[in-house]
């Protein structure tokens, strides 16, 4: 099992455990997995193929998805309804 392999299950184990945490807490550690995700993307797509990487890309959009839809749309000046 190769490193970045290894890291993955962590990041994933490590989104679970923030996934439960009450949203105060969510914030810092949330931000550091949402900034860390696209380099452990790259990675895996470089050791396991271009597959991969776009099945790992795809998974971490669903995971993401609400703060994703939420920065889209404060960054294209479309209205953010909280």
């Amino acid at each position: 099992m190769s490193l970045s392999l290894i890291i993955a299950c962590a990041w994933v184990f490590a989104s679970t455990i923030v996934a439960m945490l009450p949203m105060r807490l969510q914030f810092p550690p949330g931000v550091v997995l949402l900034v860390s995700a696209p380099v452990l993307i790259f990675w895996l797509g470089h050791d396991y193929g271009w597959l991969i990487g776009v099945l790992a890309l795809a998974a971490f959009a669903s995971m993401f998805r609400n703060p994703i839809r939420y920065y889209w749309r404060k960054w294209t000046d479309k209205e953010v309804s909280e």
